[in-house]
């Protein structure tokens, strides 16, 4: 398929784009948008987790998924990759679909210069509106520095903070916890 003259697409034009694409788009309510490549940090941040969090989990009811698997955000009209999402239970799918999942439990992304403030900011209220969305998971790339919010049963959701090696992540929505340093593992802050 054909980048079209005009700007708006249609969600189904936009997986037949992404799927004979060889890089990877989000759509926004009728935007294709070109995804950056990763640094090398942002990689190992991803990995360092996502390996954590995969092997922590296992034998239970959840499953792990990185980068490169999709995620439809039906009220918005978005299809997005966070960089890590679990699901809890049984994956739901975007009808039709195989390759797109609708319920992800917990969300993380991965900050860079180009994203933050959307991660922060828009990102995060349109994850919201995902009704088995509870946790969200913010990691600095550029500093040892890891920001959290999970929703409580009154549908509010809280904030938190962790800095330092030696800090400990505890995860609201899943039997999990991990320092810091661990997730930061092998970061070079010098090399970006």
């Amino acid at each position: 398929m054909q980048a079209k003259e005009y700007d708006y697409y249609t969600p189904e034009e936009y997986l037949e784009f992404e799927i004979n694409s060889p890089e990877r788009h989000e759509y926004i309510d009728g935007e294709i948008i070109p995804m950056t490549g990763e640094l090398p940090n942002h990689n190992r941040l991803v990995l360092n987790l996502a390996s954590a969090l995969n092997f922590a989990l296992r034998q239970q009811a959840y499953d792990v998924f990185v980068t490169d698997q999709r995620l439809w955000i039906p009220k918005q009209r978005i299809h997005t990759y966070p960089d890590i999402m679990v699901v809890e239970g049984a994956l739901q799918l975007q009808t039709g679909r195989k390759d797109t999942i609708t319920n992800p439990l917990l969300i993380v992304e991965v900050l860079s210069k180009s994203t933050q403030t959307y991660d922060q900011g828009n990102k995060f209220k349109f994850y919201r509106t995902i009704p088995s969305f509870q946790e969200y998971i913010l990691i600095d790339q550029y500093s040892i520095h890891v920001e959290q919010y999970y929703k409580t049963e009154s549908n509010q959701w809280i904030f938190s903070e962790e800095d330092g090696e030696e800090s400990i992540l505890k995860f609201h929505k899943v039997p999990f916890e991990i320092v810091l340093g661990d997730i930061y593992n092998k970061v070079d802050f010098d090399a970006e």
